[in-house]
């Protein structure tokens, strides 16, 4: 058996533990080359201490610098690295088999493509690379001979679901939609009143999922939902009027593929990144992940309900920003991180994320998505008039 080579792109992260975590149960498949990490500089000396890459890489320079000199006095074999260009090197080596693409947020688009571009494996945890980027990214994919696994537990489960060795139009595999499910977060059946005074720690309690406080927050307004249509569509290769959100409460179906001749598939499991996580590390064979087994009595019940766009008005303003096309799902992304930056801190009310968003899309234009330039572009300047307008107070 090959030994696959690894760069963890977001190692000190949610994904990235549970993705160790995995690895750690099969020393004898997985060798990590590189661990990158954005500023959790002690998470990231541990995880060199135990898992001795070849590289680790930190944005910032002094603290690579100073993580460099703490991997020196351990004796450890890690060269350290710095910056955003040392992230795309480490996802393009030619010594990676495999790639972890667990960066949150816009940050992980140009390392994910650089490992598109250099036909790697590539087990997708980071939904910005295609919402910013889908055309690109998916080019990028097939004409370098990449392989593309989703780790989000809900495509990951749809991938299950689907015939095997999918490709194509769908239709004519007999799929007639897509069903992603969702759990509706913390606030699933809160008032609209009572959102006005929600704050950070509320929206970061998630009901059965253990996630990173952006992620969260995406969660609890349903953005990451919405994230996760526009991702489904660039996927699968789905209009988004075949991809139906259905609320299911309690996590455990994570999605499902419905056919034409009236058969569902579901793919089912506690909700545990770990279970995704391992399918993608080992397809398209099957490996232990360290999950318990899914006790069906335990949970007695599946409750699905529609969901409620009213509530969650961020799940419609991306399916408008996919309807939009071009870089409007790029401008989508951009001022939602800016409007859960804002809310995280303290600036901007839980309610005031959808209008930023919305105020965002209507400000900057649209363009068609003709190369990651543009894509860039329209990136940072939904960033700086979502900024401008969350300093400006105007939507407090």
């Amino acid at each position: 058996m090959k030994v696959q080579n690894l760069t963890l792109l977001g190692s000190t992260g949610s994904i990235g533990a549970s993705t160790l975590d995995v690895i750690r149960r099969h020393p004898d498949r997985y060798r990590v080359f590189a661990l990158c990490a954005h500023r959790q500089v002690d998470k990231l000396f541990e995880q060199c201490l135990e898992f001795r890459p070849s590289y680790a890489v930190v944005r910032d320079g002094q603290l690579a610098a100073d993580l460099s000199r703490r991997c020196r006095g351990a004796g450890l074999p890690t060269e350290v690295l710095s910056g955003t260009a040392a992230l795309a090197q480490m996802a393009s080596a030619p010594e990676v088999d495999t790639v972890m693409a667990a960066i949150v947020g816009a940050a992980g688009l140009e390392p994910t493509l650089a490992a598109a571009r250099a036909g790697k494996r590539i087990l997708l945890a980071n939904k910005e690379a295609l919402v910013m980027a889908g055309e690109i990214f998916v080019r990028a994919v097939r004409e370098n001979g990449a392989v593309l696994l989703p780790v989000d537990s809900e495509h990951n489960a749809i991938f299950q679901s689907l015939p095997q060795g999918f490709s194509g139009d769908l239709s004519k595999r007999g799929v007639r939609r897509i069903l992603l499910t969702a759990s509706g977060g913390p606030f699933r059946n809160a008032s609209l009143d009572s959102l006005k005074e929600v704050g950070p720690e509320a929206a970061c309690a998630h009901p059965n999922w253990v996630m990173g406080r952006k992620i969260s927050v995406d969660s609890a307004t349903m953005m990451n939902k919405g994230l996760e249509v526009i991702e489904a569509h660039w996927l699968f290769g789905v209009p988004p009027e075949k991809i139906q959100v259905v609320v299911h409460p309690q996590s455990v179906i994570h999605s499902m593929v419905e056919y034409v001749d009236g058969s569902v598939l579901a793919q089912l499991g506690n909700p545990d990144m770990r279970t995704p996580i391992a399918h993608a590390l080992a397809y398209p064979e099957r490996i232990e992940a360290g999950v318990e087994p899914l006790d069906l009595f335990k949970i007695g019940r599946f409750d699905f309900q529609a969901p409620d766009f009213e509530r969650f008005p961020c799940l419609q303003l991306a399916y408008d920003a996919l309807a939009a096309g071009g870089t409007a799902p790029a401008i989508l992304n951009a001022a939602n991180e800016v409007a859960v930056e804002s809310f995280l801190d303290r600036r901007l009310p839980f309610l005031g994320i959808p209008r930023l968003i919305a105020a965002t899309l209507d400000a900057v234009p649209v363009k068609a998505e003709g190369s990651l330039d543009d894509v860039l572009a329209a990136d940072a300047e939904a960033r700086r008039l979502a900024g401008r307008m969350v300093v400006d107070c105007k939507l407090a």
